[in-house]
């Protein structure tokens, strides 16, 4: 790994692409410090399941030696999915079949106490919100929110969406997809919402009609989490969103908005943890692609930010860490520009496929013959 000897690397961002990727350098000798805005480890509420798939996430946690940690902490049957229509009338449900768990679930939290565990204790440097990032000589100066000023010679962005860094490397912004979600949680799910706590069953139910969904997964703390989505204006956050503050305006928004939709799904706005989150869904172009930059690249949503409805973002993340940290200690490149060129050509080449199915997902599961294309789908 002579391209990074004696060189230091930050990684803005601490989500699972970010400390993958920090223990895989580690595990060469690479000196990595991982730079992330909480303020503290357990500042916030991780959120929902992750399915995990052979030959991305579970190949990183499997390069990075975490796999009998994962099998110690995932969720067997959380990957079971029910599919309803808006009348919670189960149309296809993976609970009656055998199946062999190839993306096993597991939850945000516990992955990401997995990957931090797996650092050495000075790697993350907490209260870390980057607002600049300059040239300094040949090395980079990241500047952050709390006054600290750091100089890196490599600099890799696991910011996601909003990433700080991508201006940097490219002026390619991300385009709105038409569908925006409205997030969701209710805790102690069994007792405060207990028919729809029963018909998730421990794993997802995928409900759709009218053009809109309802997707909800449990959580091994008890708690149900859901995302509403449906089409809108681009701006519609802004314009027409219900307070989020407040269960009865959302919950008579859904009513109002979601005509066709049973009464049955109600509490799940009547009993939710408040702020609900609304999200416009983003996705960069699935065409992109930008001239290598010097010793600074991008990982994860930072670099291919899609719409969740494929399933495939933390996914491409880890496979990002995975595929990335073989290049910088591969001595085969001449240069760490090369290394990186390297690893953004095929990155964008593998992403661009997953970026488009994810994108005709996002349609096709908010028009006309929903449940109809899922069904397709699964047999």
């Amino acid at each position: 790994m002579k391209l990074i000897t004696d060189k230091t690397i930050a990684i803005v961002g601490g989500g699972p692409g970010g400390l993958t990727l920090a223990r895989l350098l580690q595990m060469k000798g690479a000196k990595v410090k991982v730079f992330e805005r909480d303020e503290y480890r357990h500042v916030r509420v991780q959120g929902a399941t992750l399915d995990l798939h052979e030959e991305s996430g579970l190949a990183a946690l499997e390069a990075a030696g975490l796999m009998n940690a994962f099998k110690e902490n995932y969720r067997p049957g959380a990957d079971y999915i029910r599919i309803a229509d808006q009348n919670a009338t189960i149309i296809y449900d993976e609970h009656q079949t055998i199946k062999e768990t190839d993306r096993p679930e597991i939850d945000r939290g516990p992955l990401r106490t997995i990957l931090l565990d797996s650092l050495s204790s000075d790697s993350v440097v907490w209260d870390s919100y980057l607002i600049n990032l300059q040239p300094h000589g040949e090395s980079w100066e990241l500047q952050f929110k709390n006054g600290n000023k750091e100089i890196a010679d490599i600099v890799i962005a696991a910011d996601g969406a909003n990433s700080k860094i991508r201006p940097a490397i490219t002026s390619i912004t991300p385009v709105y997809s038409g569908v925006t979600i409205i997030e969701g949680s209710v805790y102690n799910a069994a007792d405060t919402i207990p028919e729809i706590n029963d018909l998730v069953k421990g794993g997802k139910v995928f409900a759709m009609g009218n053009e809109q969904t309802l997707i909800i997964s449990s959580k091994g703390d008890g708690s149900l989490t859901y995302y509403i989505g449906f089409n809108a204006r681009a701006d519609w956050h802004l314009k027409s969103c219900p307070d989020l503050s407040d269960n009865q305006a959302v919950s008579t928004w859904f009513k109002t908005h979601f005509p066709t939709w049973s009464e049955f799904w109600l509490p799940l706005f009547e009993h939710a943890a408040t702020p609900f989150v609304v999200r416009p869904l983003m996705g960069m172009p699935t065409d992109q692609t930008w001239e290598t930059a010097n010793n600074l690249t991008m990982l994860g949503d930072a670099a291919h930010l899609m719409p969740p409805y494929a399933g495939e973002g933390v996914n491409m993340a880890m496979q990002d860490a995975l595929e990335l940290s073989n290049c910088l200690t591969n001595d085969q490149f001449t240069s760490v520009h090369a290394a990186l060129k390297y690893y953004e050509e095929k990155m964008l080449e593998r992403t661009r496929e997953i970026a488009q199915i994810s994108v005709d997902q996002t349609i096709a599961l908010h028009s006309k013959g929903a449940i109809e294309h899922m069904m397709g789908i699964i047999s």
